[in-house]
């Protein structure tokens, strides 16, 4: 069962907020805090994927060099 809201025009201060959210059962906050951290997610990937966007591509790289590093990596994992 979801429990619904209706706050038409209504102004809240963080703390009341957060207070209005702790009074909801566990399994509802648990809602609050998904879509909380799934939006920070989002916000982070993004920045992500401008990040690398932005990046000059490596174009040195050979196949061999790229055999060579999983060789080594191999090595160091047996």
């Amino acid at each position: 069962m979801s429990t619904t809201i209706t706050i038409p025009n209504v102004q809240l201060t963080i703390d009341q907020l957060v207070a209005v959210v702790r009074h909801l059962e566990p399994h509802e906050r648990a809602k609050v805090a998904q879509a909380l951290l799934a939006d920070e997610m989002d916000v982070r990937l993004a920045q992500l994927i401008k990040r690398l966007a932005n990046k000059i591509p490596v174009t040195d790289i050979t196949d061999e060099d790229i055999n060579a590093e999983v060789t080594a990596v191999r090595r160091q994992n047996h």
